[in-house]
């Protein structure tokens, strides 16, 4: 594989396959394991590759959001990143659903939802499917 001398390496990961589905995943000095559930053939040891890529994508989101917050010293309480992956018609979607405190502003919010869609693991996935980020309603 040529190397462009203009790239950068953003992250590396080795995974050997172990038992059945059972993946075991290295990257730098972190170990853990994927896996299917039992109803896709595998032994539910470890979250499942679409598990783990909403998994990057939600500590990707709230990592940003709480430097740039901090940057600004807005106090957002716990923030919470629910995501969820759907497979349309035309094509697979990301809902992401934010919640903080109560006393994040409505022009705190509009800025945090502006930030999210430009955190590293967005634009990344953007370039092959839509993003959809929204706050949570009280209710939720």
């Amino acid at each position: 594989m040529a190397h462009d001398p203009d790239s950068v390496l953003l992250a590396a990961a080795t995974v050997e396959s172990g038992e059945g589905f059972t993946q075991s995943i290295r990257t730098g000095v972190h170990a853990f394991v994927a896996d299917e559930p039992p109803s896709h053939g595998g032994a539910d040891r470890g979250p499942a590759p679409y598990q783990l890529l909403l998994g990057s994508l939600g500590a990707c989101t709230a990592i940003t959001l709480k430097m740039y917050a901090a940057k600004k010293q807005w106090d957002l309480g716990t923030l919470t990143v629910r995501l969820k992956l759907v497979r349309e018609p035309t094509g697979e979607r990301v809902e992401r659903v934010l919640r903080c405190a109560d006393t994040v502003t409505a022009e705190q919010r509009e800025r945090l939802l502006e930030i999210s869609g430009k955190t590293p693991v967005t634009v990344t996935l953007l370039r092959s499917m839509r993003i959809e980020t929204r706050f949570a309603a009280s209710a939720d």
